[in-house]
């Protein structure tokens, strides 16, 4: 199988290369894919020396499967392009995840959705992915009516400028801001561009993505989304409204048996989801669950995970992996 990861040499590309490693998936040729200004670069594989190359002749090159994490516009020209010669494209920017042609996946929820009419196939936001696969199980038992989720964002999600701003800040350097506030001691309710309606892209991501992802489109969700100082892994507290009441035992029983997610709830032990402990790992981390006094069937959680990983690169892989498993591509 020829696998190319296109934006090979950014934060996610390389974590891209470290899960493929990790996970051993069934690669006999790798393509490094990065713009003009790396390419010639050489990046480690399994021990390999491999050199980067430019998208023109990667799409020659006809790979398998692609992943993307180059940005949105880059997807949007070039995405098109792999998928009319044959090739699967998985992608991680917003570029493709609302359009109705387009799946958008979480493959513990959707991935059986896929046919072999998908070409260009869109990961979902990093904070969509870790909140999804905890409310999917609870929304097919319950019926979700209303979610409110405030996040509490690394600034790895930003990218490389904006963890150099972070390490500069906390050693007293002065150097380019990817924020337009100081970060290191700060919180910024201000994750991505503000749109018309007072909210940011990322917190209509939010409220709109697992719309899609859970085919539902009576959910109601808003999202207030924040910036932190912390070097990897989001957390997110989300109130939960359903049509019906539930059982606290049950909701453990639910989440503890759906894949990729680990309850981390012991209170009296000190015991919660934290982005320390959740760096480098792929599950969810769900913990904080209680019901909520205030509102009639409602339920609060915590939940956390690694934005680069579970939230970006583990996520295609996984859809990569599926497609594989599953003969759309061999």
């Amino acid at each position: 199988m020829k696998i190319a990861v296109v934006g090979a040499t950014g934060l996610v590309g390389t974590v891209m290369l470290q899960v493929l490693e990790e996970r051993n998936f069934p690669i006999d040729e790798l393509l490094l894919v990065a713009s003009e200004r790396s390419v010639g670069k050489t990046l480690n594989f399994k021990g390999e020396d491999i050199t980067v190359i430019g998208l023109e002749e990667a799409v020659d090159r006809r790979p398998d499967i692609a992943l993307f994490s180059a940005g949105g516009s880059t997807s949007l020209e070039w995405a098109p392009k792999f998928a009319a010669v044959g090739t699967r494209v998985i992608d991680n920017s917003s570029a493709w995840r609302m359009n109705p042609n387009n799946k958008l996946v979480v493959p513990e929820i959707n991935a059986a959705e896929l046919t072999a009419e998908d070409y260009v196939i869109a990961n979902p936001n990093c904070s969509t992915i870790q909140m999804v696969l905890a409310l999917a199980p609870l929304h097919k038992a319950y019926g979700i009516n209303r979610v409110v989720v405030s996040t509490y964002q690394s600034v790895s999600g930003t990218g490389v400028a904006a963890v150099s701003q972070l390490e500069n800040e906390e050693k007293g350097i002065e150097g380019d801001r990817a924020y337009p506030h100081p970060i290191y001691r700060n919180a910024l309710p201000h994750c991505d561009v503000f749109q018309d309606n007072g909210f940011t892209k990322e917190e209509m991501k939010l409220m709109t993505e697992p719309l899609k992802i859970l085919s539902d489109d009576s959910l109601k969700i808003t999202a207030t989304a924040v910036r932190i100082p912390t070097a990897g892994g989001h957390s997110e507290s989300v109130n939960i409204r359903f049509n019906k009441d539930f059982e606290l035992e049950e909701v453990y029983r639910l989440l503890r048996e759906t894949p990729g997610i680990v309850i981390e709830d012991s209170p009296e032990n000190n015991e919660y989801p934290m982005p320390y402990k959740a760096h480098g790992k792929d599950e969810v981390f769900v913990g904080r669950i209680r019901r909520d006094p205030s509102e009639a069937n409602s339920l609060n959680l915590w939940i956390v995970a690694d934005n680069l990983r579970k939230g970006a690169a583990t996520n295609a892989i996984q859809i990569a992996e599926y497609l594989a498993s599953s003969g759309l591509v061999s």
